[in-house]
């Protein structure tokens, strides 16, 4: 994958991040929302988490000590 295809997979994560975080948001203002439906999206959200700091890795280059 080269940095081109990395930044945009990068940016489109990171967009489907924060909105999960505002629809949680939402969800919790609310007050009646399904429990399960918020835990999996919190865990979703956990694994976009992951994604994002894995193509952040693969941009930082490799320095040799």
């Amino acid at each position: 994958m080269d940095e081109t295809a990395i930044r945009g997979r990068l940016s489109a994560v990171m967009q489907e991040h924060r909105d999960l975080d505002d629809a949680i948001t939402a969800l919790e203002r609310a007050g009646t929302f399904n429990q399960l439906q918020v835990q999996r999206m919190k865990k979703r959200k956990l694994l976009l988490k992951d994604q994002i700091n894995t193509l952040q890795t693969m941009l930082v280059p490799d320095i040799i000590a």
